[in-house]
């Protein structure tokens, strides 16, 4: 076979590192944002942080670079030109972005926007202080070192503290609780059981109870004997906290001898109780979410603005890039790869922030309802309905909403939360699913606790306002909003 050189035009496309990192950096949350670029700090020495007085001081050879607070301190060399045309979609976004002069600072509250409240100088000088909490364990030793006890009996009653679970319950059966102990000093099972009366008397109350009932049953027994329906409560969560549970309002009038009202009272006595009387010493670590984008009225008009708190403040080294300037030899390679890599992580961050903010601003635009009369006016929107209007990829668009937040004077949400589906209506609209659920819950919340509305009587009162909606659709978005069925909601 006869061998030939030809040569051949072809088109394909190539994900250049640049753009793979652009990519990369737009799905990242602002957490994992954050992470990203502290790594890139740490490995690349021509990446530093911009100080805030230096981007007071920043002069036009440093301009501001679009509407983020990226930048960078050395001018752009004319080879990263060519580079530009592998950016992503994003590029150009600063030209529909609204002007930061628009906008004053969001802390002061000065606007005559909508936003309420504000901040002062003083308040930029606040920093929440640990509070010092005490652990359910260490309360009950506190109450454990007042008593005058034996010394093996301390132990046997500290070793039963220690089995405690985070909700103050024993989950660990007292023969496996024997079995823990040393063979020479060997524990009956009768002993246990007195240091169990011992934890069961400690604070809070119902502590130390090895199911619900118990627990319950413990803190009745510690009311006043004169407490109404005490009686009939312990009779309940005894023998019957079943019955209660699944609203058996029937079977319990005829156990306990009472009317409907009398029911209620016994059933109002029992919730009073605290099932997790070990909960409030738990150490609930509250997750904050810092929001990309701030959604304010200013001048009639809703607006989105980044949120400069979530951005990124970066800049090149000037000592190296005027190194590097000045020495353009082999030997600083490495570093010449350090500086296009700081610059396309500058620029990508860039990028990142303008295509949300494209998005965001577009999300407004589309929900202008939702945030003057809430979640029930909140429209059906799909990710193409954006993307189409942006000329942005629809992938684009999924990337960019997931993990990204919105502070709204509504709240803040998940840019993903204003897409849903859609229910038809019978004059040939659409409803949004969101919408849907915000009437489900008003009519649930408005609803006669005696008889409850089922989900085919929802489904028709829907109907009855021209949303069609079948009777499965109406309990799966129930059960989506934690509603119980319609026996769980029943009361006497």
């Amino acid at each position: 076979m006869k061998q030939t050189l030809q040569l051949k035009l072809s088109q394909h496309l190539t994900l250049t590192p640049q753009l793979q990192q652009s990519i990369r950096l737009l799905q990242l949350s602002t957490l994992e944002l954050n992470q990203e670029v502290e790594r890139m700090l740490q490995e690349n020495p021509l990446l530093e942080r911009a100080e805030a007085e230096e981007e007071a001081a920043r002069t036009e050879e440093f301009p501001l670079a679009g509407p983020g607070r990226v930048t960078e301190s050395t001018e752009r060399p004319s080879s990263d030109a060519a580079s530009d045309s592998n950016a992503p979609e994003a590029r150009g976004a600063h030209d529909d972005a609204p002007d930061p002069a628009d906008f004053t600072d969001y802390s002061s509250g000065s606007s005559d926007g909508d936003w309420g409240g504000g901040s002062t100088s003083e308040d930029d000088d606040f920093y929440p202080q640990q509070v010092a909490t005490s652990t359910l364990r260490d309360h009950l030793n506190e109450q454990l070192a007042t008593m005058n006890l034996p010394q093996r009996d301390r132990q046997i009653v500290s070793a039963l503290i220690d089995a405690l679970d985070e909700d103050g319950y024993l989950p660990t059966p007292l023969e496996e609780i024997a079995e823990l102990f040393p063979a020479d000093n060997q524990i009956e099972l009768e002993e246990l059981s007195i240091a169990l009366k011992y934890v069961q008397s400690f604070e809070p109350a119902g502590v130390g109870a090895r199911d619900c009932a118990e627990c319950l049953a413990l803190q009745l027994k510690i009311l006043p004997l004169d407490t109404p329906h005490r009686a009939d409560a312990l009779k309940i969560v005894d023998g019957h906290l079943e019955l209660l549970a699944n609203r058996d309002f029937t079977k319990l009038k005829r156990l306990l001898h009472l009317d409907d009202a009398g029911v209620r009272r016994v059933r109002e006595l029992i919730r009073s109780l605290n099932p997790r009387p070990g909960a409030a010493f738990a150490k609930a670590e509250a997750n904050y979410v810092i929001p990309d984008v701030v959604v304010r009225k200013i001048r009639g008009q809703w607006v989105a603005a980044l949120n400069e708190a979530a951005m990124p403040k970066l800049r090149l080294n000037r000592i190296y890039a005027d190194i590097l300037t000045r020495n353009r030899d082999s030997s600083n390679q490495q570093l010449a790869a350090q500086l296009q890599e700081a610059k396309w992580l500058i620029r990508n961050v860039q990028q990142r922030f303008e295509t949300i903010l494209r998005v965001a601003q577009a999300i407004v635009e589309r929900q202008r309802r939702f945030f003057e009369h809430g979640e029930v006016a909140m429209r059906p929107m799909v990710l193409r309905e954006i993307a189409d209007m942006l000329s942005l990829h629809e992938s684009t668009i999924s990337r960019v909403t997931t993990q990204k937040y919105m502070l709204t004077p509504r709240g803040t949400f998940e840019l993903k939360y204003f897409f849903g589906s859609h229910v038809a209506t019978d004059t040939g609209g659409a409803a949004s699913a969101t919408a849907i659920r915000a009437l489900i819950k008003q009519l649930v919340a408005a609803e006669d606790v005696r008889s409850p509305l089922t989900d085919s009587r929802i489904a028709d009162l829907l109907g009855e306002q021209g949303i069609l909606v079948a009777r499965r659709t109406i309990a799966k978005y129930r059960e989506a909003l934690q509603i119980p069925p319609v026996n769980l909601r029943k009361s006497p």
